[in-house]
């Protein structure tokens, strides 16, 4: 019985760690390349704050934060998920032209703050706190709650 008590602790311990969050610091340069050009041609003028790796279980993702607050988050291959840029917009080119021509015509005095892909929708977060839904076409679907 002792023994399949202990056997059954360690399986525990093992599993737990296995699935436990690992975050790291790291530099630009051990970004994925994706990851790397992408912030080049994007934020070239912001200055990073850091750039954190992290790992839970199987899942890997990348996240970058700027001195501005911004904040950026990609796959394990450096694909882009998400742009967080608080109170400012957006740079021009992460949003497809399409969200961008729907926001400009449904709420000419707004813009986006947020944009990433929210399961198997892609959202927009505006200025004045909407989220806007669309399709993988980027055709508006909705609002989000």
């Amino acid at each position: 019985m002792k023994t399949l008590f202990s056997f059954a602790l360690l399986s525990l311990m093992m599993l737990s760690s296995a699935c436990a969050r690992n975050e790291q610091v790291i530099s630009f340069e051990q970004l994925p390349p994706k990851a790397q050009t992408f912030l080049k041609n994007s934020f070239a003028v912001e200055e990073i704050s850091y750039v954190m790796h992290e790992k839970e279980g199987l899942d890997e993702e990348y996240e970058v934060k700027f001195a501005s607050g911004a904040k950026l988050e990609f796959d394990k291959t450096g694909g882009f998920k998400k742009v967080d840029c608080g109170l400012l917009a957006v740079p021009d080119g992460i949003v497809p032209e399409a969200v961008v021509n729907y926001v400009k015509t449904k709420f000419p005095k707004e813009y986006i703050t947020e944009w990433g892909k929210d399961d198997r929708r892609w959202k927009a977060e505006l200025s004045n706190g909407l989220d806007l839904l669309f399709d993988k076409d980027y055709k508006y679907v909705g609002m989000d709650d």
